[in-house]
């Protein structure tokens, strides 16, 4: 026994020394020359120095400088190739993680959108009349894969769930007791009433004048001017007094067309993209009382880019031809108020735009302002007194028949109609700007309509006259007319009288005021 534990001491020993031999030898033996090498390189110094003489030693700082820049720049070279294939280890590695990552979210992502499918056709399948299963029930699958088809081959989801959400019609819209046979002029008091006593907005009797009667003008109404005076407030407080709030829709820089206001096919997925402009829109055909849908920002796009289509479509006389076109041939399951991949545009929809007059923003072009009813909004509207009113809602066909009722009531006077003849006429010889036809239709559809709210004739032409042409006159080089503007203010004295036209006259002593500058 005590041999072997001799032998495995000796044995031990012997191996311990060995390993530790080779690592000497392959690791410190090739270093162990070096001392010597430069004991060698030393001696040829010493040998040869004495002679060198003082070019010898000149020569010699020379060759050793460049000789240990040269070793530098080798070191030099190996330490930046270190670097460098590090590096791409390092970024070969972050791509085979990323691609790892990538993967497993794709996984991650296809989960959940089976997991959405899989809900949704739950929701339409309860809508349409099957009640889900209870917790824990087993349903079987080729049923679950039923609903989640059905869901997929809608091409519209939002509309198609506008029309679940209507497949029980709404009773009529009707008046509340208290505002039985209603007028214009009791619509705008009540408006501004309830603005003031419930939404804390105060808005002056002619401005509400306007925004209703331009609404028994036109589709399209604009509100612009300066920031935070009650632009965008205005439509949406008229939507919470109609008991039917505004679509709000935010304009982006990047429009340019048709598809980012009404969305688009996609030809991968088979789906429809639609936009919230074009689900208020098909909302309102169940509808029978008024909706508003504002374009926020209007102006941060070009309005003629991605608005032509509807302010083409709008100038038809035929209201029935207002349509919009979504898809070029119809499929069986499309939204039910979709006639042959079009929707018609209906007649209890208005379209508010706000549009900011600063930097930021485009020039809203004539194409736009002559399809187009507008309101300046240039302070904020001063605090007043009123008492608590309720909201009113309002059916579409009785806003409509009174309206019609003020078209009746209310023409436009033949008297006024000869003066803006001529003043047509001096505007043309001196300006070189016409009316037009589409100027005088809104004239003779704005005036009834604002006299029929509780304004005067005179106001509304001059309301006219300032947003449809004074505005034109914003292009002109004034400074070089100013004595057209001067002659202008006296000929509309002349016609209308001294203490009409208010709104001119400031418009036009504001442009006085640019040509003295």
């Amino acid at each position: 026994m005590a041999n072997y534990f001799q032998y495995l001491k000796e044995f031990l020993s012997a191996f311990f020394a060995n390993f530790g031999q080779f690592f000497a030898d392959t690791f410190g033996y090739p270093w162990s020359k070096v001392p010597g090498e430069f004991y060698d390189y030393n001696s040829l110094l010493s040998a040869y120095s004495e002679g060198f003489g003082f070019w010898g030693w000149f020569f010699y700082v020379l060759f050793l400088l460049l000789f240990l820049g040269l070793i530098g720049a080798i070191v030099f070279f190996i330490v930046i190739f270190i670097r460098k294939y590090v590096k791409f280890y390092k970024k070969q590695v972050s791509v085979e993680k990323m691609q790892e990552q990538i993967e497993n979210l794709n996984y991650e992502l296809y989960q959940a959108l089976t997991e959405k499918d899989r809900i949704l056709g739950l929701h339409f399948e309860g809508v349409a009349g099957k009640a889900p299963a209870a917790p824990g029930a087993s349903e079987p699958e080729e049923e679950q894969e039923q609903a989640a088809d059905a869901h997929l081959e809608t091409r519209f989801p939002r509309l198609t769930l506008v029309d679940s959400r209507y497949d029980t019609p709404l009773p009529p819209t009707e008046l509340p007791p208290d505002a039985q046979n209603i007028s214009l002029v009791g619509i705008c008091e009540r408006f501004r009433n309830f603005a003031c006593s419930q939404m804390g907005l105060y808005y002056t009797p002619e401005v509400v004048r306007e925004f209703f009667a331009a609404m028994g003008t036109g589709k399209i109404i604009i509100l612009e001017g300066i920031s935070g005076t009650g632009k965008t407030s205005l439509p949406y407080c008229l939507g919470r007094f109609f008991k039917h709030n505004t679509a709000i829709c935010s304009v982006q820089p990047s429009w340019h067309d048709r598809s980012e206001l009404l969305g688009y096919y996609n030809d991968f997925t088979h789906k429809f993209t639609e936009t919230e402009f074009l689900r208020a829109i098909y909302e309102a055909t169940y509808r029978d009382d008024i909706n508003l849908v504002v374009l926020d920002e209007m102006n941060l796009a070009r309005i003629e880019y991605y608005f032509a289509e509807f302010l083409s479509i709008m100038e038809m006389p035929n209201v029935n031809e207002w349509n919009i076109n979504l898809v070029a041939a119809p499929a069986e399951n499309d939204p039910k108020h979709l006639r042959d991949g079009r929707l018609l545009i209906p007649q209890n929809v208005w379209f508010v735009g706000t549009a900011n007059n600063d930097d930021s923003t485009f020039t809203i072009t004539d194409k736009v302002y002559d399809r187009a009813m507008s309101l300046f909004f240039d302070n904020k509207g001063l605090a007043f007194e009123a008492p608590f009113t309720d909201a009113l809602p309002l059916p579409y066909h009785y806003f409509k028949s009174l309206f019609d009722q003020a078209m009746v009531d209310h023409p436009l006077s033949e008297t006024t109609l000869a003066k803006f003849q001529e003043l047509d006429a001096f505007v043309i010889d001196h300006f070189k700007l016409a009316f037009g036809n589409r100027i005088m239709k809104q004239l003779g559809l704005f005036v009834p309509c604002y006299v029929g709210c509780g304004g005067t004739e005179l106001e509304a032409v001059d309301y006219v006259f300032c947003s449809k042409i004074l505005k034109k006159f914003e292009v002109l080089n004034v400074g070089f007319l100013r004595d057209e503007l001067l002659a202008l203010d006296k000929e509309l004295i002349r016609l209308f009288g001294k203490n009409e036209f208010v709104l001119s006259h400031k418009k036009i002593k504001g442009f006085l005021k640019q040509s003295q500058q």
